[in-house]
């Protein structure tokens, strides 16, 4: 079954899986490392999780068989980051939770629901605290650069106003040019052209840029910057989220130098 209420779960689960890279980081620091049983492939934080949990294939892969196997009793799971078909069908036979994080906001509640969920409420809560309070001490663009966040190449892809990414990007006042439509809409170098953005990040994932991806950008955008970033800073909510501050704080200076 798919959970509507994280208080409805009636036991504390032993033997969960996460199908959602930063949940499974966050699952490391509330110290579920007895109860953390299975992985994707992709959750790479912590490092020795990746090595010590069985992996049970990628976010949009997942293999049914190994989970049947491992016999969870909670299943983590993302509407954006696993498809739809393969949560169906594991809530057929296990308690599934599935998040919907397209805001800061709602990042935090998660945290608190699966702070619920595992019975470490009172660190989820603490860290739900430390993460607003550093917030608190994130700087911001004033003037807002017109920005576009590309997050994929061939076609490039970038960030609409629905995203956690947009959340992230108006926090730290930069203008998203794609804030008006939705999710990830793909854009053409004519588009992108003509848009005339000021500032282009290009993020470290889901496809990975690198700095030979900066010359052919400038070529067609010569009077933006163009910068490499961390994505995971921009987009995995959780536990992540403690570094993200000082990370943008130092983003900014960039941007501003």
């Amino acid at each position: 079954m798919i959970l509507q209420n994280a208080s409805k779960l009636s036991f504390i689960p032993k033997r969960i899986i996460s199908l959602v890279p930063s949940q499974t980081e966050l699952l490391h620091y509330l110290e579920l490392e007895e109860e953390t049983i299975g992985i994707t492939k992709f959750c790479i934080h912590p490092a020795k999780w990746l090595h010590s949990k069985q992996q049970v294939g990628g976010t949009k892969n997942i293999n049914i068989k190994i989970i049947t196997q491992l016999q969870p009793d909670l299943i983590i799971a993302n509407k954006e980051e696993n498809v739809k078909e393969q949560v169906e069908e594991l809530a057929k036979g296990y308690a599934v939770w599935l998040t919907d994080v397209n805001t800061i906001d709602e990042s935090l509640n998660t945290i608190k629901d699966i702070g619920l969920l595992t019975g470490k409420m009172n660190v989820s809560l603490q860290l739900v605290d430390t993460i607003r309070a550093g917030f608190k001490q994130l700087k911001t663009q004033n003037p807002k650069p017109k920005t576009c966040y590309l997050i994929w190449k061939d076609p490039y892809m970038t960030v609409g106003g629905d995203t956690f990414i947009n959340d992230m990007l108006q926090l730290c006042g930069f203008e998203n040019l794609f804030s008006g439509v939705k999710r990830y809409p793909t854009i053409t170098e004519k588009e992108l052209h003509a848009l005339q953005p000021e500032l282009v990040m290009l993020s470290s994932e889901p496809y990975p840029f690198k700095d030979k991806h900066i010359a052919a950008l400038q070529e067609l955008l010569p009077g933006a910057k163009i910068l490499l970033v961390n994505g995971e800073m921009f987009s995995w909510y959780g536990s992540r989220m403690l570094l993200m501050p000082s990370y943008l704080n130092e983003l900014m200076s960039v941007v501003n130098g």
